[in-house]
């Protein structure tokens, strides 16, 4: 095996790249410096396959990725618009963000007709689901970013995939690698569980290959969706723009080889190929290139697609238990009742009172951030933050200077972007479809 790898190596997702790597006979893989272990496939990894495509590489948000547009705003601008804090307002009142949602303003895409006729039959079943979710955001590290850059121009950046119409199709494809009907419950594994691989040639890989491009079609256009929403509500247009998947496997050719190369987490950056890297809610972001050399040449021209989780995100936010009870509505009386079998019992105290439904939670384990210091922290900085948790902090994530110097002259960075307002779920959204 040839594997090239960038900074400090993490040996859990060695051995996942290298598991994944023997099952379908691969001889080149690619860690890059963000890389943590992931679904048997680590994130920040990339894996060069003649004969195979992996669903369980491509992972459950086929095409997630980021997308930047620059405009001739200013800062100045903003504040002649009543300032980032009202804009940012705006854009979480116009976009919607959280699981499972539909958007708020729908949007029409000629990638929807292709879902309802997709060459895949089973996806066309989804095209009411696609169509709801078109330009939404989801939640967990997803995210729309006003940025200022270098020259002191406002950039727009988003990074989100291709929400639940994706995820389903994944899902079906494990579920039909398990030998299940495409609606059925595949049993996921470990983390560290040897890859699902289908054959180029086969049946299901040609299936898997054209759903995953729709997915992939239809994770651009809720880029595209959003990106135009923002610039609308700014009154902008863009003048420059960089959009790219890094949950996805591409067609390439590398070493004289014709591959397929699966990139979990991991962006592409052929030489002179613009690539939008997002780093954590406080720190800054880039635009970078890939630029010829023996080091990227080894890496299958691949790069960080972030700046790497350095801790889960139950370690950070800590663990909460979530239950719902009936309680009574007197105020200062304890008296409740578990919702699951709740059959109309009363307080004993206050039986005239009424039952309300709640839901309660309980501090299982504390986590590490202290939240609300990272919010005054982020304030001090003079960045708006409208949503997010603690699970994204920027303590939880290398740091993103670090990350891209590990990865030397295959890289150039071409432009350097400030935050000035975040927008994502908070944390008490849960979302399957993140990445």
């Amino acid at each position: 095996m040839n594997i090239k790898t960038f900074g400090p190596v993490d040996e859990r997702s060695l051995d996942q790249l290298k598991r994944c790597m023997a099952a379908g006979d691969a001889e080149f893989g690619v860690l890059c410096a963000d890389h943590h272990p992931g679904y048997s496939q680590p994130i920040g990894g990339g894996i060069a396959y003649e004969g195979y495509v992996s669903p369980s590489g491509v992972g459950y948000d086929i095409g997630c990725g980021n997308k930047a547009a620059r405009t001739e705003l200013t800062r100045a601008d903003l504040d002649a618009q009543g300032g980032v804090e009202s804009l940012m307002r705006e854009i979480t009142r116009r976009i919607s963000f959280g699981m499972g949602v539909p958007a708020q303003e729908r949007a029409d895409h000629p990638v929807l007709d292709k879902i309802r006729n997709a060459d895949f039959a089973p996806q066309r079943k989804l095209a009411q689901l696609a169509e709801s979710q078109l330009g939404t955001v989801g939640s967990g590290n997803h995210y729309v970013n006003l940025m200022e850059d270098d020259e002191g121009r406002i950039w727009v950046g988003v990074h989100f995939g291709s929400r639940g119409f994706g995820h389903k199709t994944a899902s079906g494809f494990l579920a039909l690698a398990q030998g299940l009907p495409f609606e059925g419950r595949a049993h996921e594994g470990e983390m560290d569980s040897p890859p699902v691989l289908f054959e180029i040639g086969s049946e299901l890989g040609q299936s898997y290959i054209a759903a995953m491009e729709l997915a992939g079609e239809y994770a651009y256009a809720g880029r595209d969706v959003v990106v135009a929403k923002v610039l609308e509500i700014l009154g902008a247009e863009a003048t420059h723009e960089v959009h790219n998947h890094h949950n996805f496997a591409w067609l390439e050719e590398h070493f004289g080889r014709t591959c397929w190369v699966v990139r979990k987490g991991c962006t592409p950056a052929q030489p002179g190929q613009e690539g939008f890297v997002g780093a954590t809610m406080g720190d800054e972001s880039v635009i970078l290139e890939g630029v010829e050399s023996p080091d990227n040449e080894q890496s299958l021209y691949s790069t960080v697609h972030g700046a790497g989780r350095v801790m889960s995100r139950s370690q950070a936010a800590g663990r909460v238990r979530r239950t719902t009870v009936y309680a009574c509505s007197v105020r200062d009386c304890d008296f409740q009742v578990p919702a699951k079998g709740y059959k109309g019992e009363t307080c004993p105290t206050h039986p005239d009172a009424r039952m309300r439904k709640w839901r309660t939670e309980a501090v299982v384990r504390p986590g590490v951030v202290d939240w609300p210091a990272v919010q005054k922290r982020l304030r001090d900085q003079g960045i708006v933050l409208v949503g997010g948790g603690a699970d994204e902090a920027p303590e939880v994530y290398k740091r993103l200077p670090e990350v891209l110097a590990a990865h030397g002259d295959t890289i150039r960075v071409k432009h350097t972007l400030r935050p000035l307002g975040v927008a994502m779920a908070g944390r008490d959204v849960h979302d399957p479809y993140k990445d």
